[in-house]
């Protein structure tokens, strides 16, 4: 069928805030996603790679050209329970992984704050967790994959086999090919859920103080950020630290790697789960989300520091438990997360707070990450923290927002920051082009001329950026 003549629906990213229509397509074969790339090219049309859709902004989308939804490509072509390595198609997402592997004693190694991304997206966008700072992100987990250029030829690659494509199409934000096949290696467990302390933090210095002390003994870290706070409680929060449990620690843990024993609750505090979305709506406004903030931070105050156990399910999915985006219509909402240096990120975060309070436009969501670099060509990663902020967009705000977030690119910058591109609603060109540096990003456009001499996949992200402008 030509292209033209494909059915076309309304794409957006996960955060609402911005929407294209475009044609699409639904492959279940590698087959037919080359036949697809090929009638596109012969029609003059772009092509944009989507798995699940969980890019916040519009990393996914090609308004007025093609999508190849990729969902359909969800086989699992080989799984060995006794080492933990898994081959699978890109389709396949986190939920399906941890369901297959879970009763063998194998948990996806990193994992997102939501289990519904396909391994093909974690893996284009390098997705990390809550322990990036420990195993990394998804591509360090990620032994060898097939990719599939536009030019047709299928390319087997590796840390040893074309390991200049490795390392680029992981953190290539599909710009290079269909990764077709992924071999990832999971992580042993032996119990089914984690030794989980949680402790409350009078400020941004608490906070990092917090992680510096625990890096070396926690298995994750992540916390909580209250962003309207200000003054002497400028970055308070609450720090979640959790570590695997042996056998030896939890017999009973066994138990819990029945996949079944993971399902999240039906409800949240006594409200059913697809309501929790409409209540926090609720309470959507400035006004209101200083009064949600309050009340969590003295709730942590009255056991400051408190241990538990939690499955892993509870632990790491959270954006399931909660549709956030939901309390956020109808103009939706962006995420802003830099990465910045961890000699630099306690006062580029200090000075990003402020901005906001100033302004008047603060985050009504704050959560702070630790990560180590990574060797991949256009990898977020580095040796620092992240600060990961939700913002509602509005008609009245929108322009205002949209300044801000240019004033805090200028601060992330200065203190040697990147961004990351399955968050991103604001990069600019010189934006990308500062915080990468001309050395990557001009390895990477010749490595793109090789796979993709046409310039056949786009994206709305890409083209934003210049991801193939000379500069």
């Amino acid at each position: 069928m030509p292209i033209i003549q494909l059915p076309r629906r309304v794409f957006d990213g996960w955060g609402y805030s911005s929407r294209s229509v475009s044609m699409f397509v639904k492959p279940t074969s590698a087959d037919e996603v080359q036949h697809a790339m090929r009638q596109a090219a012969a029609e003059g049309f772009s092509v944009a790679l989507r798995g699940a859709g969980r890019s916040y902004g519009d990393a996914a989308m090609n308004g007025g050209n093609l999508v190849i939804d990729m969902t359909s490509m969800r086989r699992v072509l080989a799984w060995d329970p006794a080492t933990g390595v898994i081959d699978v198609e890109p389709g396949v997402t986190i939920e399906d992984l941890w369901r297959l592997c879970l009763k063998d004693g194998w948990w996806p190694a990193v994992v997102p704050g939501t289990m519904f991304p396909t391994v093909g997206g974690c893996a284009a966008m390098n997705i990390h967790g809550k322990n990036q700072f420990a195993l990394g992100g998804t591509g360090d987990q990620v032994l060898e994959a097939d990719l599939l250029t536009p030019t047709g030829e299928l390319l087997r690659i590796s840390r040893t086999e074309n390991a200049d494509f490795f390392h680029a199409a992981i953190s290539g934000f599909g710009m290079l090919g269909t990764l077709t096949r992924i071999r990832l290696q999971l992580k042993h467990l032996e119990s089914g859920r984690l030794a989980v302390e949680q402790g409350c933090m009078r400020d941004l210095d608490e906070q990092f103080d917090y992680f510096e002390a625990h890096r070396g003994d926690s298995d994750y870290l992540v916390s909580w950020v209250d962003c309207i706070a200000g003054g002497s409680s400028l970055g308070r929060g609450q720090v979640h630290r959790a570590k695997y449990l042996h056998a030896d620690e939890d017999p009973d843990g066994k138990v819990l790697l029945d996949p079944a024993r993971q399902d999240l609750p039906g409800t949240v505090m006594g409200v059913p789960r697809s309501l929790v979305g409409a209540v926090l709506g609720m309470f959507n406004f400035d006004l209101g989300m200083r009064l949600v903030n309050i009340g969590k931070y003295y709730a942590s105050r009255v056991s400051p520091t408190s241990a538990f156990r939690q499955p892993h399910v509870a632990f790491h999915f959270l954006l399931d438990y909660v549709t956030m985006r939901g309390a956020y219509q109808p103009g939706g909402f962006i995420q802003y997360q830099p990465f910045v240096p961890k000699e630099t990120a306690k006062q580029a975060f200090k000075d990003i707070l402020r901005l906001n309070q100033s302004r008047g436009i603060p985050s009504y969501l704050g959560v702070m990450k630790r990560y180590r670099p990574d060797t991949f060509l256009l990898s977020h990663a580095l040796d620092g923290y992240s600060l990961a902020l939700d913002y509602p967009v509005t008609a009245q705000n929108r322009e205002a927002l949209w300044k801000m977030c240019y004033d805090m690119n200028e601060i992330v910058l200065a203190a040697g920051g990147r961004f990351y591109p399955a968050k991103d609603s604001v990069l600019r060109p010189q934006d990308f082009q500062r915080s990468w540096g001309q050395e990557r990003i001009s390895t990477f456009r010749a490595l793109r001329h090789r796979a993709d001499p046409e310039r056949l996949l786009r994206t709305e992200w890409a083209t934003r950026v210049g991801v193939d402008e000379a500069r």
